[in-house]
């Protein structure tokens, strides 16, 4: 009974704008002053969370987020990606998907990838003829894609977590991002023609080679991640390092568009932002403690077995409630929570965690795409200067070839295990 007063005591504090992580560490240590627990474990789990070697590469990944952003990168990859699909009908719409797979591989958040490439893909849709609610509508949904594709943060965090191994999710990751991509392709298709969006002519195999080689560099960046990481030649941590390096040498000394100077400017957003998503882990670490102490979660799991025993049924509860829970709660925050409460269930139902990894994340990436919140639409709508209702009212129908995509990862484990265990 304490901890469910405690709950709402949490939730209160999130409704009056107290930030996340000090209402955690608030409700934990009040549940362990209430619950005659040694106050000396809230301080011990908190410090234990950021003594995590996984958790390292988080830092490195945004670094290189942050420079590839500064390096003249986005504007290569989107060139490319229109050279190669804009003779397609709503050619730029179906840019901006490739654009979006190929950032994934450098940017790891949905909101980077919004943020990156939106401001060059909306600018050049508008240019070329396209309405606002398209572009922001195509920008938003494609940038979902970004933490599904390595590298990925979400992905990160659920490993150091749930212990489950940041590797073997990334390379999960692959198979789910391209379908998403062609889903979201399929739709682009279907509106262009209805709508009768411009496309370009051919521009030549030789106007095509042009702009893969000026992108060249930055789309190896990707390439040597995955390939190192399958290969066994880095861990996904050592990977962030080698990825920020490389970024770094890309930015000096191959496009030469960065300058030394703004790596300290760079380092500190990293920092920062690693900062926030650090404080949410540490004190999220002694909340899933309280969390256990009290039995939440195998009352939770408890609950579930009372309904059904089939494995499919309880996904798809759980799916219902996380695509719900998207609607308020930013991603990182959800998965903190909701971790230690679905692993429990998830591993005494047979269910594969690496599989579960990535229906979990996808689940919260929609969520970054749907109202009230939806934290990403409203990157695009500021972009474009476009309300966020009209922004939602136009993403929304990008939800149906998503959506699919998750039945599809949540009910086909192949497609979602097939690479990690081809390499394992």
């Amino acid at each position: 009974m304490t901890m469910y007063i405690l709950l709402i005591l949490w939730l209160i504090l999130i409704f009056i704008g107290c930030p996340l992580y000090l209402s955690l560490g608030a409700v934990s240590l009040l549940y362990a002053v209430l619950s005659g627990s040694n106050l000396v474990i809230i301080p011990q789990k908190i410090s234990m969370a950021a003594n995590s070697f996984p958790l390292l590469a988080a830092p490195f990944f945004i670094l290189m987020g942050n420079i590839m952003n500064f390096s003249g990168v986005t504007n290569r990859i989107f060139k490319f990606a229109d050279v190669l699909v804009g003779w397609m009908r709503g050619g730029l719409g179906h840019a901006n998907i490739i654009a979006s797979v190929i950032f994934a591989g450098m940017s790891g958040a949905a909101v980077a990838d919004a943020g990156g490439l939106g401001t060059i893909e909306i600018e050049a849709m508008r240019k070329a003829g396209y309405d606002d609610d398209f572009s922001c509508a195509i920008t938003a949904a494609s940038s979902t894609i970004g933490p599904i594709i390595p590298p990925s943060l979400p992905m990160i965090i659920y490993g150091a977590q749930s212990e489950t191994s940041i590797g073997k999710l990334f390379i999960a990751g692959v198979i789910p991002g391209i379908l998403m991509a062609v889903a979201l392709g399929i739709m682009v298709e279907a509106k262009a023609r209805k709508n009768n969006y411009p496309y370009q002519k051919w521009q030549g195999f030789k106007v095509l080679f042009k702009a893969f080689i000026e992108a060249f560099w930055a789309l190896m960046a990707p390439v040597i991640l995955l390939l190192g990481i399958m290969l066994g030649i880095f861990t996904p941590t050592e990977a962030a390092t080698v990825s920020a390096f490389y970024a770094l040498i890309l930015g000096l000394f191959v496009y030469k568009e960065f300058k030394l100077k703004e790596l300290p400017k760079l380092m500190l957003m990293a920092v920062s932002t690693n900062g926030v998503v650090l404080a949410l882990v540490m004190t999220a670490m002694a909340f899933g403690y309280s969390l256990t102490i009290a039995q939440i979660p195998q009352m939770a799991g408890s609950s579930l077995l009372a309904l059904t025993s089939n494995p499919y049924i309880i996904l798809f509860l759980i799916n219902i409630f996380l695509i719900f829970i998207g609607l308020f709660m930013e991603a990182t925050a959800a998965m903190l929570i909701l971790i230690p409460i679905f692993m429990p269930v998830i591993n005494q139902m047979g269910i594969d965690p690496v599989q579960f990894g990535i229906i979990m994340v996808l689940n919260l990436m929609i969520g970054t795409i749907t109202p009230p919140v939806g934290v990403v639409l409203s990157v695009t709508g500021n972009i474009a200067n476009v309300s966020f209702d009209r922004v939602a009212k136009a993403t929304a129908p990008f939800l149906i070839p998503l959506i699919i995509v998750l039945l599809l990862v949540t009910y086909v484990p192949y497609i979602t295990l097939f690479l990690p265990n081809l390499f394992n």
